[in-house]
């Protein structure tokens, strides 16, 4: 749970916000007015502040500076109208993580909050290499093996430089944590960390997410757009599955890693940066360079250091404290005792094959603490998932979808369960599966449906059920 704080005069839009964020099980406290949010910030911590531009007295862009001033690593969303879109341009130069037009469509809105919140996680939280005592870590990157005492010592050695620095390893293996540390131990650990999933965000908006766009770039553009390298001016960037990084912006990630500049979309004014590069993947780049698919001057340039993080089956004696640390860890979510785990389960997580790795593991002891609700975990309550997860080969990545999907579902039923469960989940899947389709076409509600494998008027009448517009320009994201 996050503690987030809304600042609007306007009292059906904190209302609002309360409930919504509240339904996601995130603590909302409110206030109507620009002091007030800075006497709550500097009387309590928050993990993110969603702040109006438009205010009587202190004006939400004096707020914003003030804020970043104090506490550089607290995220800020603006909101506006169409009226102060100049305003809302100069508030993400001043360390804004994002802004909204109002009115805003919820699902976005909810999508960046959670961008936000990741950010926020990132930079404050605290990252522990190797420890012991699992009870009293937050995040942390456990294993005593001989390949994580590597890792660790690449990490401190290239921490507190500004070298670019490649982390490799299998999906689940705990690069992000890795990424997460370096920033932490960095000399840039006082300045913005700006996240990007590169294959997360799709093709035609990834540019205008990195690099930004002025007015008029293209059709929608209603006003200039600050990118995240911009935005992350004197801190760090982490660009995350670099691996499926398109062709056609890799170029110009060479060039910010080369020359420290770069150009909005649809600007002919360069920009130049002191930006910190972290990146990660799990694509074989080797391959990826002999199949065309990636540069190979961008690889070399991206290779100046690489951590490799090693897969959980190539270090299992760390098996026993991951599990202790999971173990712990699912206890406090739940407000459970630890269970403990009978002999012939700790012999099934030991001799299991871990394709997903440490990511799998954790998923493993969370779905069986939610199914045992602190009890004795025996090896019938892991059986059936580890079974599932075992021998994927071709069919891999289904079951990794139906590993993610089931996660989803426990939680959902753990939190959700009752009236009307089934239904609300689906409503919500439905909506956010035409939310995700028509920003990935742009609005194109013909190419929206064809994505969906629906006909044109079925995706109309289910955009009127759910109260959704086409919104594809990138402001609306």
């Amino acid at each position: 749970m996050s503690k987030i704080l809304v600042v609007d005069d306007e009292r059906n839009v904190r209302s609002g916000f309360e409930e919504v964020l509240g339904s996601e099980g995130h603590e909302v406290i409110t206030a109507h007015r620009a002091q007030a949010a800075l006497e709550r910030i500097e009387a309590e911590e928050f993990d993110l502040v969603i702040l109006d531009i438009r205010m009587p007295g202190m004006s939400g862009l004096d707020a914003l500076k003030q804020i970043k001033q104090g506490h550089p690593k607290l995220p800020v969303i603006i909101m506006t109208g169409q009226g102060t879109m100049d305003t809302a341009v100069e508030a993400t130069k001043c360390g804004a993580f994002d802004y909204h037009l109002k009115p805003f469509e919820p699902a976005d809105m909810l999508q960046t909050i959670e961008k936000a919140l990741q950010c926020a996680r990132l930079m404050r939280g605290h990252v522990a290499l190797g420890r012991k005592d699992a009870a009293a870590a937050g995040d942390a990157i456990i294993g005593q093996s001989a390949r994580m005492q590597e890792v660790y010592k690449a990490i401190g050695r290239v921490a507190q430089t500004d070298a670019t620095v490649l982390i490799r390893g299998e999906s689940g293996t705990g690069k992000e944590l890795v990424a997460q540390a370096i920033y932490q131990h960095s000399l840039r650990s006082d300045a913005p960390l700006s996240v990007v999933n590169c294959v997360a965000i799709p093709e035609p908006l990834l540019e205008s997410e990195l690099f930004g766009y002025e007015k008029g770039a293209f059709t929608g553009a209603a006003a200039r757009r600050i990118g995240k390298f911009e935005q992350a001016d004197g801190g760090t960037v982490f660009l995350d599955e670099i691996g499926d990084m398109p062709l056609s912006i890799q170029a110009k990630i060479l060039r910010v890693l080369q020359e420290k500049e770069f150009e909005r979309l649809g600007g002919n004014q360069t920009i130049r940066v002191d930006v910190r590069v972290l990146t990660a993947t799990n694509r074989d780049l080797e391959i990826a360079i002999a199949e065309g698919a990636f540069r190979e001057d961008l690889y070399y340039r991206l290779n100046v250091v690489t951590i490799q993080v090693p897969p959980l089956r190539e270090r299992r004696e760390d098996i026993p404290a991951l599990v202790d640390y999971f173990l712990e860890q699912s206890a406090r979510e739940l407000n459970v005792d630890r269970p403990p785990l009978a002999e012939d389960a700790v012999d099934l997580l030991q001799n299991h094959s871990w394709p997903g790795n440490v990511r799998e593991l954790q998923h493993c002891i969370q779905r069986a603490m939610i199914h045992t609700k602190g009890h004795p975990i025996q090896a019938t309550d892991l059986h059936l998932a580890l079974e599932r997860d075992s021998g994927r080969g071709p069919a891999e990545a289904a079951s990794l979808d139906d590993e993610r999907l089931l996660d989803i579902v426990q939680r959902w039923l753990s939190s959700h369960g009752g009236v009307r469960a089934c239904e609300k989940f689906l409503e919500k899947a439905e909506r956010l599966l035409l939310t995700e389709a028509l920003k990935r076409t742009q609005g194109n509600q013909t190419r929206a449906a064809e994505l969906l494998g629906l006909t044109r008027p079925t995706l109309h009448a289910k955009m009127q059920k759910h109260g959704l517009h086409a919104k594809g320009d990138p402001q609306h994201r």
